[in-house]
């Protein structure tokens, strides 16, 4: 359903009871994120799951889209990553959507027998929570543009032993997936980190079913408030990412206050 007016509202710990407690990312764009050095500070909760998602009919817009930040997932490329060091950076307490990922995992919404894609998943953060929410009759693609991080996040997948989880590689251009595929997209910390925003999104919209949900969990960026490192490593602010996503076609349907987050937010869009 379309929806003229934006909402907001608060999504307490009370409300997870759907939500299995333990999370990347999309890409990298499956999740990129940040560089170590600011991963692992308390405050600098890394920029997520390193995601490239790519959009659809890359061969079409891509010659002009370059919109992201170039070069901004290089170090999630490097064929000798050390995937470890980003499992500590990624997942400890010290990121903020790791220690309220429990909360992030309720305010998604998520109905056993879902179609869902974690775009730039990282190192799987939210992995376990989102199969055991979609359940054995639906399907968590976990999508992710490195190396690295695929073969961590498919070792971490046949532990888990859930049929439903289908990791994929994705591009900076595209998620690779079939359209209609999708009844929501979550993209966690990521958006900053796809370099053809405009082609992403378009795939993002091709891939979700018409009704279809895109949530989008990033940085506050806020001159004079935010760190110095996040105003310096993110490419857009909250207003921003609204409009480029408005303008890829999708609508706005909740600012979600989650409940934990203060570096972060929770945008829910639609696909008409």
């Amino acid at each position: 359903m379309r929806m003229s007016r934006t909402a907001s509202r608060s999504v307490s710990p009370a409300r997870s009871a759907a939500s299995a407690p333990p999370r990347p990312g999309a890409w990298l764009l499956c999740g990129l994120a940040l560089w170590l050095s600011a991963c692992s500070a308390p405050s600098a909760a890394s920029a997520g799951a390193t995601g490239a998602t790519a959009s659809a009919g890359a061969a079409a817009t891509s010659a002009t889209d370059t919109g992201g930040k170039p070069g901004i997932n290089q170090p999630f490329l490097d064929p000798a990553m050390n995937v470890d060091e980003f499992v500590k950076a990624f997942e400890g307490e010290s990121r903020e959507i790791a220690k309220y990922r429990d909360h992030i995992v309720a305010a998604l919404g998520v109905k056993r027998g879902m179609g869902v894609a974690d775009v730039g998943a990282g190192t799987g953060l939210f992995m376990e929570p989102l199969a055991q929410a979609v359940g054995p009759h639906g399907k968590l693609f976990v999508l992710e543009i490195s190396a690295p991080f695929l073969e961590h996040l498919r070792e971490r997948a046949v532990a888990l032993e859930l049929p439903q989880i289908d990791v994929r590689a994705c591009t900076d251009h595209s998620l690779e997936l079939p359209d209609t595929s999708l009844d929501l997209a979550f993209v966690c910390d990521t958006y900053h980190h796809f370099e053809h925003p405009q082609d992403t999104l378009a795939s993002l919209r091709r891939a979700l079913r018409p009704g279809g949900t895109l949530v989008i969990v990033d940085f506050e960026r806020i001159p004079g408030t935010s760190r110095p490192w996040v105003l310096n490593h993110m490419r857009v602010s909250k207003a921003d990412v609204r409009t480029e996503v408005e303008a890829a076609g999708f609508v706005l349907l909740e600012d979600v206050k989650v409940d934990g987050l203060s570096e972060n937010y929770l945008l829910r869009f639609q696909r008409p």
